[in-house]
């Protein structure tokens, strides 16, 4: 070890101490209990909609294949951070290795990913409203994939400079993380060297991100309503029942995220352990919604989800 000064030391690969929701120790078995209700609809939500449109064919359409690709991108998510969170809250297994923490971080980070396929789903949303004759000329198979490698690229580019990004800092004795998993910022503020390049990146990834996304989908929705305006009465509000779902997803996705962005960025004299919790609660609340959203709002899904449960009940 290279000492650095008189009270602090360089750890090349420190382990993390994970707090879980400073403050709030006491009762983070029952906010575990709430929290492993998400991550279990989440689970059985997300593999169930992959199952529906797996075996079904008449779902293998455009709308349905970023579904299913959002899908997939929420149980990574949850499967990197949960286990890991309710391990803190529900047996103390507070220690977390450099690696490992890193590794979960670049996981939390694909969330970048679910914010490309959103886009995707806007643009299809776009396609069948304002060029239904030519949507699936326009979005076949070959071109969807396209998509799904573009997406999973561009989220591969933003993302691989973090877990760099932190390898070249310093960690003192201080390895203590008041957070329930590896929260970049959190990690970020462990370091002894400095740390300007990292929180410049990261500002700048959520702003190109957020900032481009946002714009292509709102200008997807706009042209979107300036078709559904030309079109008279009921077959207006028909066009635009079939972005429903769609709407709901953003909203879950984005204001979330923004409320947590902003309440961490500015809100200062908000207390630490509802930064956490709203931290933790953005990580799980999306992927247990998105299932039900499509599964309400979407009649094939909901279709064979009461036919599931009716086989079921008939066993």
């Amino acid at each position: 070890m290279m000492a650095l000064s008189n009270s602090s030391w360089r750890l090349p690969q420190p382990s993390f101490f994970l707090v879980g929701i400073p403050g709030l120790e006491e009762s983070q078995h029952w906010i575990a209990l709430h929290l492993g209700i998400l991550y279990v609809l989440a689970l059985v939500g997300n593999v169930t909609i992959l199952f529906i449109i797996w075996t079904d064919p008449s779902l293998h359409q455009p709308m349905y294949l970023f579904l299913a690709m959002l899908a997939t991108i929420d149980l990574v998510l949850t499967s990197f951070t949960a286990p890991k969170t309710l391990a803190v809250f529900l047996v103390h297994a507070h220690d977390i290795g450099y690696t490992v923490c890193l590794t979960q971080m670049f996981f939390i980070h694909a969330s970048s990913m679910e914010s490309g396929v959103l886009v995707a789903m806007a643009l299809d949303r776009y396609v069948a409203i304002c060029r239904p004759l030519h949507q699936y000329t326009i979005l076949h198979p070959e071109v969807i994939g396209c998509i799904g490698v573009a997406v999973l690229v561009r989220g591969l580019l933003l993302l691989t400079p973090f877990p760099i990004l932190l390898w070249c800092l310093i960690f003192c004795e201080a390895t203590i993380i008041g957070h329930a998993y590896c929260e970049h910022t959190a990690v970020v503020k462990l370091a002894c060297s400095d740390t300007t390049v990292n929180q410049i990146y990261r500002l700048a990834v959520a702003l190109l991100v957020v900032g481009l996304d946002v714009l292509v989908i709102a200008i997807s929705y706009a042209l979107i309503l300036q078709a559904v305006l030309k079109v008279p009465g009921n077959e207006a509000l028909k066009a635009f029942s079939t972005c429903g779902s769609h709407v709901c997803v953003i909203l879950i996705f984005y204001v979330p995220g923004m409320f947590s962005f902003l309440t961490h960025r500015f809100g200062h004299h908000v207390p630490h352990h509802i930064h956490v919790i709203l931290a933790t609660l953005y990580l799980l609340v999306p992927p247990a919604l998105n299932p039900l959203v499509y599964g309400v709002k979407t009649r094939q899904i909901g279709q064979w989800v009461l036919r599931i449960f009716y086989i079921k009940a008939q066993i």
